[in-house]
């Protein structure tokens, strides 16, 4: 704890000030009576190749929204409930369908039947479907539905060593996150039709575990067999690039089998490598950096450094009206920080697995008394780990709220400790009480009431003319740069496609760096 307290003395107010976090908010749209919406992408809502802040995931039913980077948690769950204010009052003026406020999907059609989103005739924008198409055959769509909350996260002056260190430690303590913030113990039965699990029935047409967190990080979830093959280290910068190259350079056996194109032309997937681009590689935590147009992730990373984090792993709490509230939001800050101010050793392929298996027994068990886990090669209580975690956090929020003399991180900190103290408050344990005791054991009646109460909520904000204006113009300009981009292809798709994917763009120099007018 020392070495810890004194590093987080040396961190000057100005950069604690310095730190910047954004909100990326997946939903699926759903029908008033829980099954997927089928219907297109709201034009009222701009393009979702070119729009700022309201775009599509992996299902043109699967609305992504997106802030800013923010000097505080409260400016940015603002725009995040703007942007969602928008988003129901359009939606309202379409008809009546609800934001699914759960990570686990609602009522799904047949695999096939799940939409995958559209982007235009771009060369760009075909590419971001083609890469969909290749995820549907990979995955199966059901598992793209899943939806969660991803915190962008920076502090001025961080090295890219220490952005590693800061990742290794995350991965290291992220059942802490999953315990505490958890919020999807059970899904309906729609999700698991065809495949092999071990959950239980809940009520006519759901499934649960009894003691889940998160059943959206577990084996059900964000899980590829074939990715358990990549041992991805996170050591250092290079170390990273060199796992993530292989993965996107070498043919992968079974992708080559579904090859590129079917026989009629039709395009299966971008590439037939373990990864077709970067942003297929699965994990709580990514290095980011802002690319440039046309630029490759990788050679971003490789060519500028580390910009922020993306943690991945936060599910939609259905108590809070945008999926997260402050206290949440306060809690990652602390935890991010103390893991870049924490000791963290390097990675080995031993505690690789070993945070594997945390992350499923976590997933599946997190609040099964006296489940243990591994931590540093001994046997330990996760309530304990916890714990000892949220203790440690104590000084780096004192140091939080001295910024501006409140008590915001110590309140959250004590809104933690009051979880650990009684599970049964924790938001996985809510869920399934709620389930229970309040819908008859049916988690998709659960999940309808809280979407809409959710509507209601934000709906009856004052919702003013300029918020409204503003975001008109943002859509029409989104669809106006669209066409720009569709206008602006030079080469056909299949050239575009080669030339995006050659293994020379991974690199570092300016050769690296293709000219589009977007990125995929």
């Amino acid at each position: 704890m020392n070495t810890l307290r004194d590093r987080l003395a040396a961190l000057t107010p100005q950069r604690l000030r310095g730190i910047r976090r954004g909100i990326e908010k997946e939903s699926l749209r759903a029908e008033p009576d829980g099954r997927l919406a089928l219907t297109p992408h709201p034009a009222r809502l701009g393009s979702p190749l070119a729009h700022p802040h309201i775009t599509t995931d992996f299902s043109e039913s699967q609305l992504e929204l997106v802030t800013g980077a923010h000097a505080g948690v409260d400016a940015a769950l603002t725009e995040l409930t703007e942007i969602h204010q928008v988003v129901y009052h359009e939606l309202a003026a379409l008809g009546s369908e609800l934001l699914w406020v759960s990570s686990m999907p609602c009522g799904l059609p047949t695999d096939e039947t799940i939409p995958i989103g559209v982007y235009g005739t771009s060369n760009v924008g075909r590419a971001k479907s083609i890469y969909r198409v290749g995820l549907s055959h990979r995955y199966g769509r059901r598992m793209q539905t899943i939806s969660g909350i991803h915190y962008n996260w920076s502090l001025p002056g961080v090295s890219n060593d220490e952005y590693f260190a800061l990742i290794r430690n995350f991965r290291r303590n992220a059942v802490v996150l999953l315990y505490l913030f958890g919020a999807s113990p059970a899904v309906c039965s729609s999700f698991v039709d065809g495949r092999e699990h071990e959950l239980q029935p809940l009520g006519e047409h759901g499934m649960h575990l009894p003691h889940a967190t998160s059943l959206r990080m577990g084996r059900l979830g964000y899980q590829s067999d074939a990715q358990a093959s990549l041992a991805v280290s996170y050591n250092s910068l290079d170390s990273y690039a060199e796992s993530l190259e292989q993965a996107l350079t070498v043919p992968y056996p079974a992708y080559e089998a579904i090859g590129v194109r079917n026989p009629g032309g039709e395009y299966n997937q971008l590439a037939t490598t373990l990864l077709q681009i970067e942003n297929e590689f699965y994990g709580t935590i990514r290095p980011k950096r802002v690319i440039q147009a046309g630029e490759r992730p990788l050679h971003a990373l490789r060519e500028r450094g580390v910009e922020y984090v993306e943690v991945r792993l936060v599910d939609l709490d259905p108590f809070e009206p945008v999926g997260i509230g402050a206290a949440a939001a306060r809690f990652l800050d602390l935890f991010l920080l103390h893991c870049l101010l924490a000791d963290s050793p390097p990675d080995t392929p031993d505690e690789i697995e070993a945070i594997k298996l945390n992350q499923h027994l976590t997933a599946a068990r997190g609040r099964e008394p006296g489940l243990l886990l591994e931590r540093a090669g001994q046997q330990v209580e996760l309530a304990e780990w916890a714990a000892d975690i949220v203790a440690q956090l104590a000084p780096i929020a004192v140091a939080m709220d001295a910024l501006d003399g409140g008590r915001a991180y110590a309140d959250a900190l004590t809104s933690a400790r009051a979880a650990l103290a009684a599970p049964e408050s924790l938001p996985s344990a809510r869920v399934l009480r709620a389930v229970r005791e309040q819908h008859a054991d049916s988690f998709v009646a659960f999940v309808r009431e809280r979407a809409l109460a959710t509507r209601a909520q934000l709906m009856a904000l004052p919702y003013p003319p300029a918020l409204k204006a503003r975001f008109e113009a943002l859509a029409r300009e989104s669809v106006a740069r669209q066409k720009q981009i569709e206008a602006s292809d030079q080469v056909p798709f299949e050239t575009y496609r080669l030339e995006y994917l050659s293994p020379e763009r991974l690199g570092l120099g300016e050769s690296a760096v293709m000219v589009s007018a977007a990125s995929v």
